[in-house]
């Protein structure tokens, strides 16, 4: 298999944490990556059996997307993407600027046949079940209803090929659970969802049901799937940050805590987004993992480990078979 791609220089605390990552997957899977990022923080690390190929630019977090990705030529971002699109590499990995991830994947990789627009697949933690698969969760603010079709038809094949649901129940995302209830956009796909014999369609789901095990993967646009994201991570920090302050509170707090953190710690295992990585962008030609901005070394270790498994079980091609026209 070729060797993975990853932007050393991508993430809020690039390139230490995105080192440490890819230092443990080199250990504990044997991936061959190349690191590619500026010459004094790659260069050292041929020494330790990585390739390396060395830019002289970076896509900061704050640049504006589009243009960075054309004027940027020689970023570690847009240097990934060509070692794809080139053949070089199975996939790539970034921690920077989603935009510029999201730009330079289409602009090098180009779309799967007959996909109309890529779209972010966010993985959704559910306690005691299989995670749920939001998208799009950002990569199209605004989308038509032949769009969501696709959506749920790449969203199948990702839920069946990272979690092993054997038939995803999609749903599309409502105010509603009954038929008739939500926007135009809502109303107008659902008759086409529900005429994809491609799919397990379900029907409307609710904001509730993302964390449910009612749904394996919800479409939406990805202006309402990035709120529904960031609510749902912003709630369950301050969700953790109430518990764990209640519990330490009063003279006996630090013995609760020490009892009751041994029992909470699977559950915020289960819970954590580090635990997947980062969130493939469906429907480019080629693998593309965009992970989150404050990413910590086991978030880069299992988005290499998702990305070789894709490959492994060529994700790309049952994309492409999946799509209807």
């Amino acid at each position: 298999m070729l060797p993975l791609a990853l932007d050393v220089m991508g993430g809020d605390n690039a390139p230490d944490v995105v080192i440490e990552g890819a230092r443990r997957a080199k250990q504990e899977l044997g991936v061959e990556l190349i690191m590619v990022g500026l010459p004094e923080v790659v260069g050292p690390l041929a020494a330790e059996g990585f390739q390396v190929l060395a830019t002289s630019e970076v896509v900061e977090m704050h640049d504006d997307p589009a243009s960075s990705v054309r004027r940027k030529r020689d970023s570690s971002l847009v240097r990934c993407a060509e070692l794809v699109r080139d053949h070089k590499a199975v996939g790539m990995i970034s921690a920077g600027n989603t935009g510029a991830a999201m730009a330079s994947a289409l602009l090098k990789f180009g779309r799967l046949p007959r996909v109309a627009r890529p779209a972010i697949a966010t993985t959704i933690p559910v306690p005691g079940s299989t995670p749920t698969v939001v998208l799009d969760s950002g990569a199209n603010s605004d989308v038509i209803a032949s769009w969501l079709v696709q959506f749920a038809e790449m969203g199948s094949v990702y839920s069946n090929e990272v979690f092993g649901v054997e038939s995803p129940r999609v749903g599309i995302l409502s105010i509603g659970e009954e038929k008739g209830k939500g926007n135009e956009l809502v109303k107008e796909a659902y008759p086409l969802l529900e005429q994809c014999d491609r799919i397990n369609f379900i029907g409307n789901v609710e904001g509730r049901d993302v964390m449910s095990d009612r749904i394996d993967v919800v479409v939406c646009d990805g202006y309402t799937g990035n709120i529904v994201l960031k609510t749902l991570e912003g709630s369950m920090r301050a969700l953790a940050k109430a518990i764990f302050d209640h519990l330490g509170a009063g003279e006996d707090g630090q013995a609760v805590v020490d009892v009751a953190l041994p029992k909470l710690l699977p559950l915020m295992e289960e819970l954590d987004p580090d635990s997947y990585g980062g969130a493939m962008l469906l429907g480019v030609d080629g693998i593309c993992i965009i992970s989150h901005g404050s990413s910590s070394p086991k978030a880069i270790f299992n988005a290499i480990a998702t990305s070789m498994r894709l490959a492994d079980h060529g994700i790309l091609g049952k994309l492409t078979s999946a799509v209807g026209s």
